[in-house]
C-alpha cells in the first residue's frame, strides 16, 4: 500500500468510529433530555421538607418493609447529583476542545 491509501484507510476508520460515537451520544442525550424533568423533580425533593418527613416515617418504621426507598438514603441522590455535575463538566470540556479545534483553521 502507498502512504496515500494508508492515510485514506486510516481516515475511513476515523469516519466510521466517529459516526458510531456521534450516534451513541445523540441517543444518550435524547434519553437524558427526556428524563431531565424527572431529575429536576428529584433534586427538588431531595432535602426538602417532604423528603425529611418521608425519611422520618422510614426511620420510625411507618413505611412498608418491602418499599423500595433508595431515594431516602442520602448517598444515592447525592451521588447522582455529583455524577451529573461531573457529566456537565465533561460536556463543557468537550465543547471547549471542539471549539478550540475549529478555531485552528
Amino acid at each position: 500500500m502507498t502512504k496515500q491509501t494508508d492515510r485514506i484507510t486510516e481516515m475511513e476508520q476515523y469516519l466510521d468510529s466517529s459516526i458510531q460515537a456521534a450516534e451513541k451520544l445523540q441517543e444518550a442525550l435524547e434519553v437524558y433530555e427526556d428524563n431531565l424533568e424527572n431529575y429536576l423533580k428529584l433534586t427538588d425533593y431531595y432535602g426538602s421538607t417532604l423528603w425529611r418527613k418521608d425519611l422520618d416515617a422510614d426511620t420510625s418504621g411507618i413505611l412498608p418493609a418491602d418499599l423500595k426507598r433508595g431515594v431516602l438514603s442520602e448517598d444515592a441522590v447525592y451521588d447522582l447529583i455529583t455524577d451529573t455535575r461531573e457529566i456537565r463538566v465533561q460536556m463543557v470540556k468537550i465543547l471547549s476542545l471542539i471549539s478550540e479545534w475549529e478555531k485552528k483553521d
